[in-house]
């Protein structure tokens, strides 16, 4: 994904205010062997990027005057009550270093699952991102998390999951979390059926 940049000199909240009033966004980018770099982008490119989810879990391709770098995005700021996107951090890429980033989660296959076909259960993500590192060759869009062998009083830990080729999961303290779980809800009776009707 690409992203247009312009290079800013003016520095401070004054310069940063008279920037949003002109419809752009101050930001910065760090990390690497070169120096930060302060940079201004459209706010309503910015805007409309972030609501897409392969905006915050890529690398993306950020041109800054006609020159090409490789970040990811690290943080941003919006104003607490209007649509508006204060400020936006992006961090370059090695591409010989591990990286250590969020990727969202994608269940699929609940629908056919025996959890919800043979027990109506209801199934809960416990997470909604997984922590991994990787280089950034490797870096995945999500992580898809299969739900279709899930049975109801069970959960799938972080142990289940199948990772792609190059991935490996953040662990805290050698945990094996939960991802997700399959709950029968409380007071639901299950109905008897007789072993001659399938």
């Amino acid at each position: 994904m690409k992203v247009i940049a312009f290079a800013r000199t003016e520095q401070g909240s004054g310069a940063s205010r008279r920037l949003r009033n002109a419809g752009q966004t101050p930001g910065i980018i760090y990390g690497g062997t070169a120096a930060p770099v302060a940079i201004k982008l459209d706010h309503n490119a910015l805007y409309h990027a972030l609501k897409k989810e392969v905006f915050h879990s890529s690398i993306l391709d950020l041109e800054v005057d006609g020159v090409v770098e490789q970040v990811l995005l690290r943080d941003f700021q919006v104003h607490a009550y209007k649509q508006l996107v204060l400020h936006a951090d992006f961090q370059r890429v090695d591409a010989s270093q591990k990286m250590h980033v969020k990727v969202p989660l994608h269940f699929i296959n609940a629908d056919i699952s025996p959890a919800v076909k043979l027990s109506s259960a209801v199934i809960s993500h416990v997470l909604t991102d997984l922590d991994i590192s990787c280089l950034p060759k490797d870096l995945p869009e999500f992580v898809t998390v299969d739900l279709s062998t899930l049975e109801a009083g069970h959960s799938i830990h972080l142990s289940d999951l199948t990772l792609p080729a190059g991935v490996t999961a953040v662990v805290h303290h050698g945990e094996n979390a939960t991802i997700a779980t399959a709950a029968i809800p409380a007071g639901k009776a299950e109905a008897e059926v007789p072993a001659d009707k399938k």
